[in-house]
């Protein structure tokens, strides 16, 4: 009996350093796995078929990339190209999980972190972000702000409608064309044209009033057909396929039909 209890000590203490050692040896192999992706994440590369490479790598690799992920978006040693990457698989291989984790990045001094991490939530379907989306168009960046309009008018983010229409107001959405020295009429510039396009997707009513006094004016010529579509969009009708001048006429009878008489 002495000798068979022994026995069992003697297995049990086996099987114990047996399973010490794996989990030191597996400890050791995701070290150097990471060490060796990092490594991999911190190289220049200038051809596509090796970032398609590094990216089936890390994809292949699944949740053991997730750690070498996140320093690469963390530290700002490694190339912004890589970053961007990085940020997109994380969403990639983690999913619905990734996107509290994102969200930090909204506010990052990096551009192009904010950049990435707002592609990566729309590709995530994530909603609950859109007062960080806000706050982004009258961000520095206009690419930035082009994205964070992009991401509230691709997720319907309805509620947030008036951050969209307040962009008109905003005058980094415009520039000044100049000409050795000389400063010509301020020009909207395309990010205008998505804005008004988007309080259209958006069905933003509040638009609807300065929409029909603005397509009747001739500086406005340059987004009339972006106005056009979103007053379609807006109040259900669609006007007819022919000139400005007829199309005015339209709108004016439509604006007319929504007036309330006290």
């Amino acid at each position: 009996m002495k000798n068979t209890f022994q026995q069992i000590i003697k297995n049990s203490v086996l099987i114990i350093l047996i399973a010490f050692c794996l989990s030191a040896q597996a400890s050791i192999n995701a070290g150097e796995f990471k060490e060796e992706l990092l490594q991999k994440y911190m190289q220049n590369y200038s051809d596509k078929n090796q970032i398609a490479s590094l990216k089936t790598e890390t994809l292949k690799h699944g949740g053991k990339s997730v750690e070498a992920l996140i320093e690469v978006m963390k530290n700002g040693k490694y190339p912004d190209k890589n970053r961007w990457v990085a940020t997109f698989l994380l969403g990639q291989i983690m999913g619905q999980k990734s996107a509290p984790f994102l969200a930090k990045f909204l506010q990052h001094p990096n551009w192009i972190m904010r950049m990435a991490s707002l592609k990566t939530l729309l590709a995530l379907n994530q909603k609950e972000y859109g007062v960080h989306y806000a706050n982004l168009l009258s961000d520095e960046s206009f690419i930035v702000r082009s994205q964070a309009l992009e991401n509230i008018r691709s997720l319907q983010l309805t509620k947030l409608a008036p951050h969209v229409w307040a962009m008109l107001y905003d005058k980094k959405n415009y520039y000044q064309p100049t000409l050795n020295g000389k400063e010509f009429k301020t020009k909207r510039s395309n990010l205008i044209r998505n804005v008004i396009l988007a309080v259209g997707d958006l069905k933003f009513q509040e638009a609807k009033d300065p929409l029909f006094k603005m397509i009747q004016k001739d500086r406005y010529n340059d987004i009339f057909s972006e106005m056009d579509l979103s007053l379609g969009k807006i109040t259900g009708q669609k006007s007819p396929d022919s000139d400005h001048k007829t199309k005015r006429i339209f709108w004016q009878r439509v604006a007319l039909s929504n007036t309330t008489i006290n």
